[in-house]
């Protein structure tokens, strides 16, 4: 996969995840059920509001925006920010996959609610594809 492509598509991934976050943000209910854990008992563990939501989104887009700078089609942000923010957006996703311990990620123990399905069905593999892609990018990029 080439450099141009696996950028774009983490490009494309937090762009779509920050514009999720941010119809969250405005009242958006769609996958909203699914995307928050709860305990085993169905009871949300964490309840974001708008301004949380907005946070994440805010840091997506960025996300975003660094792999539209890595593949040239966004002006250029400063040398070290993109240095550290290669190892830095795959290093989050992979602590996101590892979880912890109790409600997300690999290594959860509740296991049985719709969030715990989702997280292991969609959540778990699509942070997956993150970790390597954006390693895989990263080192591509210090090669070149």
């Amino acid at each position: 996969m080439g450099m141009q492509l696996m950028g774009g598509l983490l490009m494309c991934i937090f762009l779509l995840l920050g514009v999720l976050h941010f119809y969250w943000a405005f009242g958006g209910k769609w996958a909203l059920e699914k995307s928050l854990p709860t305990n085993s008992e169905g009871r949300r563990v964490l309840n974001p509001g708008p301004v949380a939501c907005s946070i994440v989104g805010i840091g997506l887009l960025f996300f975003a925006s660094v792999y539209a700078v890595k593949i040239g089609w966004l002006g250029v942000y400063p040398e070290w920010l993109m240095a550290y923010s290669g190892w830095f957006i795959p290093t989050i996703f992979l602590l996101r996959t590892i979880g912890d311990f109790k409600y997300v990620g690999i290594f959860k123990k509740v296991k049985t609610t719709l969030f715990a399905k989702t997280d292991s069905e969609l959540i778990i593999p699509l942070c997956i594809v993150l970790v390597v892609v954006g390693y895989s990018l990263q080192w591509l990029s210090k090669m070149i």
